[in-house]
């Protein structure tokens, strides 16, 4: 449309946001926003169960919102639609929810590793991120989608690097000290850019009076005149970013550039944009790197004999910052360049920046989101709500029959260490479960059956999680639970101790829950 000239630029976020907005308030309102953070609500919260259409209406919205001027990404789109396609499938198979939590990420990991091209650091996202677990089932899993998703991506869009930037070396130890020190400034531009998309997203909340479908196309307005100003903002930025690391833009204009990133990318998502953070991190990181280049080249030439290659590092070094990922961090930058020369700064800069991040701040690009929901991802509770009751649960013991008298049951009771133990009848149905403190209490009653002792109690399913088994043996005041694989009858059994074992195998305490009447073993 040349005959709009620089008018174009104003009024094509608006357009863009007359699309999209409506799009996707009326068909999928968690598509709204950066993506990342929803998957992972998904995985933690819903046992990785996310809506179908949320992979269609996330590919078109985006798509609209970035080729309309939208100052964000394509890595948060493609994590959200492959998750959503990987749901979708273990909807359709009726699986587990452990199992659709895989596909979940095995759908982020393809999603990635097809985009960028980029199998490695496609799986160890997934990994770090979206489960935020290295166990081999899931690494198995996320591996062979990144594999096959790079097949079919390279074979439509060819094998080579997604971007294309001069090659770099570090020619002298000296150097480092240079890398270091720009994975101190990566730190603190990862938590600002964190901190300012959410305090500006606040701002356009508090602000917006109107209905919702209609805010993108409003904010455009806002968003249009800052493309007016600097159109170098203009969607992803990469052409941009490309010239920045050749060393074409001054340094002054280099830290405008980086400010004027980090006000647009959270300008559109504030506005009800649908974009991804990541390839923002990187456009922020390599204005960040090229000016620390350039400054420490007229400084010292000897610290900085190629300031682009701080352009470079510092990419992966303000991802780190703001997402707190550093083996992504790291694995990304090497498949997006292919330049391993650089991967020894890449790494130091992004461990400085990563655990510096995390003395600024709690929280990271991706979980502050979460936060503010009341959702924390480093919650006990999270991770028992992940795991099945079947990796806790233990053989069944020996059950009790039911015409067994009161001195049978306590010689059971006194000839082990248990303190719960299951009725089983005839038909071998488990009729309740019998306390040792049941016991105790009815000793000199001779006439008194296993049967009349039992307490009916409910059996657990196999692929239950950890916390609702505690919630019933809470619930129940016993020390232990039957346990059953779809119909058949019950063939392990689950109590406290074997839940504390599980919860400490997973490296979280287990949660307090202590029933209103201690059970003797307690006492």
């Amino acid at each position: 449309m040349p005959a709009l000239g620089r008018w174009f630029l104003l009024l094509t976020p608006v357009a863009a946001g007359l699309l999209y907005g409506p799009l996707i308030h009326r068909f999928a309102r968690e598509a709204r926003g950066h993506g990342v953070p929803e998957v992972m609500y998904a995985v933690a919260e819903t046992g990785g169960r996310i809506r179908p259409q949320v992979a269609a209406v996330k590919a078109l919205a985006s798509a609209i919102c970035i080729g309309g001027g939208g100052s964000v990404g394509r890595e948060g789109p493609i994590v959200q639609i492959g998750s959503a396609l990987g749901s979708a499938v273990g909807q359709v198979a009726r699986l587990p929810a452990a199992r659709m939590r895989i596909l979940v990420a095995c759908g982020a990991a393809g999603g990635i590793a097809a985009t960028f091209n980029a199998p490695l650091a496609g799986v160890f996202f997934a990994l770090e991120l979206i489960l935020a677990d290295f166990a081999v089932e899931s690494f198995a899993a996320v591996v062979l989608s990144a594999v096959a998703a790079s097949v079919v991506g390279r074979a439509i869009l060819g094998d080579h690097p997604f971007l294309t930037l001069p090659a770099f070396t570090v020619t002298h130890p000296d150097q480092f000290l240079g890398f270091a020190a720009l994975g101190v400034a990566a730190a603190g531009a990862g938590v600002l850019f964190s901190r300012l998309l959410y305090a500006i997203e606040d701002v356009c909340d508090r602000l917006w009076r109107g209905p919702q479908w209609l805010r993108p196309a409003a904010g455009g307005l806002l968003l249009g005149a800052l493309l007016l100003v600097l159109p170098q903002m203009y969607g992803v930025g990469y052409p941009v970013l490309g010239s920045a690391a050749a060393g074409a833009y001054t340094v002054t204009f280099l830290l405008v550039l980086l400010l004027a990133k980090i006000l647009a990318t959270s300008l559109t998502i504030g506005i009800g944009g649908s974009g991804g953070v990541f390839a923002p991190s990187l456009f922020i990181g390599a204005m960040l790197g090229a000016a620390t280049g350039q400054i420490l080249h007229i400084a010292d030439p000897a610290l900085a004999p190629a300031p682009g290659a701080y352009a470079l590092v510092g990419m992966g070094a303000v991802f780190a910052g703001a997402a707190r990922t550093p083996i992504t961090a790291v694995l990304i930058m090497f498949e997006l360049t292919g330049q391993y020369r650089i991967i020894l700064p890449l790494m130091l800069a992004i461990a400085v920046a990563a655990g510096l991040s995390r003395l600024l701040s709690p929280d990271t690009i991706y979980t502050r989101k979460l936060t503010r929901r009341g959702v924390d991802l480093l919650s006990p509770t999270r991770r028992l709500r992940q795991t099945s009751i079947a990796v806790a649960a233990g053989p069944l013991p020996e059950p009790i029959p039911p015409e067994a008298n009161v001195a049978a049951v306590a010689a059971r009771f006194a000839a082990g260490t248990a303190d719960t133990l299951p009725v089983r009848d005839g038909a071998g149905h488990i009729v309740g479960v019998i306390t040792a403190e049941d016991v105790e209490q009815v000793l000199a009653a001779a006439d008194v059956t296993a049967a009349q002792l039992a307490r009916p109690v409910p059996s657990l399913a196999a692929d239950a999680d950890l916390e609702s088994a505690m919630t019933q043996l809470a619930r129940h005041h016993v020390g232990g639970l039957p346990v059953v694989t779809a119909d058949r009858p019950p063939i392990t059994w689950v109590t406290h101790h074997d839940l504390l074992r599980a919860a400490a195998a997973i490296g979280r305490p287990a949660p307090h829950r202590r029933p209103a009447a201690a059970t003797p073993a307690e006492a």
